[in-house]
């Protein structure tokens, strides 16, 4: 087993800094969704994904994936969007086991009235409090962040398109 390289005095604060500021606007953003359109901002993520795929419609485990999702938290958040008429789902003709969610035109009525609230947002707390600098920095700290996790994360992908 390798050694612990232990965050030193200043790596903490930087790390406590970065949750705090992600955590708070991810909170802000959720409230802003259930406050506005009544859903929370993750059945509005699944819906904007859909809304960019050809035929509005994704396999389940590329939704998941997309969504950063588990299995059963997003098959329980389409079974809520489906209750609403919102997503539909369907059976994969070549794969029996595969599912495909599908975006109904309501829900993407919803997603439309949904969408400049939630951008709005955006601009508002990200965007408009920040530098163009800071803009074109943090651009390339979430490239670094990304690349570094990337071998994880097509890991973790494969394992989910399985389940499905």
């Amino acid at each position: 087993m390798t050694e612990v390289r232990w965050l030193d005095a200043r790596e903490q604060m930087i790390w406590r800094g970065f949750l705090g500021a992600t955590g708070s606007f991810m909170e802000h953003l959720d409230r802003q969704m259930q406050r506005d359109s009544g859903m929370p901002l993750a059945y509005f993520e699944i819906l904007a994904v859909l809304s960019e795929m050809p035929g509005r419609s994704l396999r389940m485990s590329e939704l998941a994936a997309m969504c950063r999702s588990s299995r059963s938290r997003l098959s329980h958040a389409v079974s809520r969007l489906e209750e609403a008429g919102w997503v539909r789902r369907r059976a994969c003709e070549s794969d029996k086991r595969g599912q495909f969610a599908e975006l109904t035109d309501e829900g993407f009525k919803v997603l439309e009235r949904a969408a400049p609230g939630h951008v709005t947002t955006v601009r508002e707390h990200l965007f408009d409090v920040l530098t163009p600098q800071q803009l074109e920095q943090l651009d390339e700290i979430t490239a670094a962040i990304k690349s570094g996790l990337s071998p994880q994360c097509d890991s973790v992908k494969a394992e989910l398109q399985a389940e499905f």
